[in-house]
C-alpha cells in the first residue's frame, strides 16, 4: 500500500513537512510506503472554469503542468494526506490552486479517489487553523473519501521550521493521526476480499436559481 502526501508550504521543510514527516512515520513502521511531494513553491494556476475535463474525460486539467503528474500519483495511491500552512485562516494559495483542480478532475472522471482514505494536517503560529482543517476536509469529503481521526483537530504550532517538535500534544496527533490511517488502509484492505464496493450513484445538481 502506499500514500501520497502534498506539502502546500513554501518552505521545503517547514512545519508543514515536519506534521506530514511524523504521520509519515507512523505510515511506514505498518510497512506503507509514503511519500511528500512538495507543491508549495511550483507556480500553479488556479481553475479556469474551462470545463474540458469533464468534456474530454481523459484524467488531465487542460492547463497542462505538474498537477497532472500529481492526480495520477492520487489515483495509484491508497491513501492522500494534504498538508497546508495557514495563510490568512485559510489554505495556502498555491495549494488551493492545485487542490480545486486536482479534485475537480477526479470528479469530471466518475470520481477517482472515492473510496480512498484521505486525511488533512495544518502547521500554524497561533491562529486559524481548525479553520483551515476545516477547509481542507471539504474536498475529502467531496471526493467519498474516509477520514481517519486523532485525538483532536490535526493542527500543530510553531513559527520557524521545526519548531512544531516543540508542540507536544501537536505532534501526539500526527502520531496517532499515523497509527489510525494505518488501521484504517488495511482494514479497507482486508474488507476488500469480503465486500463489493458500493456503485457510484450519478451525481443530482439542483440549481436554486432556474
Amino acid at each position: 500500500m502506499k500514500v501520497v502526501a502534498f506539502n502546500g508550504s513554501p518552505k521545503k521543510e517547514g512545519n508543514t513537512y515536519t506534521a506530514l514527516s511524523i504521520v509519515g512515520e507512523e505510515l511506514k513502521k505498518e510497512g506503507i510506503e509514503f511519500e511528500i511531494i512538495h507543491v508549495g513553491d511550483k507556480l500553479i494556476r488556479g481553475c479556469i472554469a474551462c470545463g474540458m475535463c469533464f468534456k474530454n474525460k481523459n484524467e488531465r486539467c487542460a492547463i497542462d503542468d505538474e498537477v497532472n503528474e500529481w492526480i495520477q500519483k492520487m489515483k495509484e495511491a491508497d491513501g492522500i494526506v494534504l498538508g497546508s500552512p495557514v495563510h490568512y485562516s485559510s489554505i495556502a494559495a498555491t495549494m488551493k490552486a492545485f487542490l480545486d483542480r486536482a479534485f475537480y478532475v477526479a470528479s469530471a472522471n466518475g470520481g477517482l479517489f472515492r473510496y480512498k482514505v484521505g486525511a488533512s494536517v495544518v502547521a500554524v503560529r497561533r491562529s486559524g487553523g481548525v479553520t483551515t482543517f476545516n477547509q481542507l476536509n471539504n474536498y475529502i469529503n467531496y471526493a467519498e473519501m474516509f477520514i481517519p481521526s486523532s485525538n483532536y483537530w490535526n493542527v500543530i504550532h510553531g513559527a520557524k521550521p521545526s519548531e512544531a517538535l516543540q508542540d507536544e500534544e501537536g505532534v501526539q496527533i500526527m502520531r496517532i493521526l499515523g497509527k489510525n490511517m494505518a488501521h484504517l488502509l488495511k482494514s479497507l484492505k482486508s474488507a476488500e476480499k469480503i465486500l463489493e464496493i458500493p456503485e457510484k450513484e450519478k451525481k443530482v445538481y439542483t440549481n436554486f436559481i432556474r
